[in-house]
């Protein structure tokens, strides 16, 4: 891996680098995505089944494009038990952690007659977009699925790609049914998120589309927010390494290639106040990219996005990391939870050496599903509220009404919204 020094041309040109990653930029891919968006619009079902045949050759119909129990199943078949067994310990993991994030409707009463108030709802419908074209994400699905479960969503469709004989990854079924999906429908790409955005006579328009997905999905998503609600528009993954002397260079290693194996314009960065470290770093990531599965991508995600940089002090590298606001951000120094104290911008956190990202992915229960390409600045990771509503509860009794009467009108009338005050003012002729 390069080892640059730290300064305030490097940061800026790293930080530019990384911004081309951003979704924003897919623009030559919007024509498309429009199309196809609007077909589905109008066609519907029709071009729905038309767009599967045509991307992922599959013939799926009216009749099939829905997953059946007899399908789900099956799936349990072909999924090892003791897989089953771990997603089910995770599913515990992230409920608990979710059911911790729950609001509640609240309500303040005054002895004038005011009552004011919060009513909190859950949404009635959502749909969840799971991947399926270069491998399975069975935790993809109990990310997504389960902070809606916990909020109280009254039903929860799935939409995932199928291969050409109709069927979906057994994983992701399995993941699926143990999260409690209501429905599963066979169908992915942007006609996916067109269907769950204006409805088909096969599957029905939700409130709001959550998941990850490729450049199509990504825009789709994008095209349809306002007709629907939508979770973000995600861009490549990312990890952030902040690293003192005391850090395992072997370990950092490792969680940098984490990250870094996922695609092409993955990004994987350490930040360390250490040359040493820096030295060790770069040499355990030559030594695991030489035998691990995926080097191919690996080393096209470092070549492009990966980086190590040498700060002069640990602020400095608190105040870089900060302004990249990386999707994942571990903090491997002598004193971590210090450290900690300091960041304002990352999407999820992990202190110390045995805190490795691939735990939050997995298994430790907060959701995986987190802001990147600088968006931490402003976004949260998936959450509880992602899948609830708020009402303003507002109630005045005439008492309460008349104490302030003439303060509304007077505001109204500096607004020069006559019908306003009009409004307030019959109530006391």
């Amino acid at each position: 891996m390069r080892i640059v020094e730290l300064n305030e041309n490097t940061k800026n040109d790293i930080l530019n680098n990384l911004l081309k990653r951003s979704p924003s930029n897919y623009g030559k891919f919007e024509d498309a995505v429009a199309e196809i968006l609007l077909n589905v619009k109008v066609k519907k079902d029709e071009a729905v089944f038309s767009y599967t045949k045509q991307f992922d050759k599959a013939n799926i119909n009216a009749d099939n494009v829905l997953v059946t129990k007899e399908e789900i199943a099956a799936a349990y078949k072909e999924v090892d038990e003791e897989l089953v067994a771990v997603i089910r310990k995770a599913l515990v993991n992230i409920k608990d952690y979710h059911e911790k994030q729950k609001q509640y409707s609240w309500f303040d009463s005054k002895p004038d007659g005011t009552i004011l108030g919060q009513k909190v709802t859950a949404l009635e419908r959502v749909g969840v977009y799971v991947p399926g074209g270069k491998a399975a994400y069975p935790s993809s699905v109990l990310m997504n699925v389960m902070p809606a479960k916990v909020a109280g969503v009254d039903e929860i469709i799935m939409c995932t790609p199928c291969d050409s004989e109709g069927k979906v990854y057994p994983t992701t079924l399995v993941a699926a049914n143990e999260a409690g999906v209501d429905k599963i429908f066979k169908v992915g790409g942007a006609q996916a998120i067109a269907a769950m955005a204006y409805g088909t006579q096969s599957i029905p328009k939700v409130d709001k589309i959550v998941g990850p997905g490729n450049i199509f999905v990504a825009l789709a998503k994008k095209a349809v927010f306002g007709y629907v609600s939508i979770d973000s528009v995600a861009g490549p993954s990312e990890i952030l390494v902040i690293a003192d002397e005391s850090a395992n260079p072997r370990f950092v290693a490792a969680d940098l290639l984490s990250q870094a194996e996922h695609d092409e314009m993955a990004s994987a960065i350490l930040i360390t106040t250490s040359k040493e470290v820096a030295q060790k770093v770069s040499k355990e990531v030559d030594g695991f990219v030489a035998e691990l599965s995926r080097k191919e991508i690996i080393q096209k995600s470092l070549d492009n996005y990966g980086y190590i940089l040498l700060a002069n002090t640990l602020d400095e590298a608190i105040a870089v990391a900060n302004e990249i606001a990386s999707e994942h951000l571990e903090i491997v120094t002598k004193n971590p939870f210090d450290t900690m104290t300091k960041i304002r911008n990352a999407g999820a956190i992990f202190l110390g050496e045995y805190s490795s990202e691939p735990l939050g992915d997995y298994f430790a229960g907060p959701n995986h599903v987190l802001p990147t390409n600088g968006t931490a600045k402003f976004f949260s990771a998936l959450s509880v509220d992602d899948f609830i509503k708020k009402s303003s509860i507002i109630s005045y009794s005439k008492e309460a009404l008349e104490n302030v009467h003439l303060d509304i009108e007077k505001f109204a009338t500096a607004e020069h919204l006559t019908a306003h005050a009009n409004s307030i003012k019959v109530r006391f002729e």
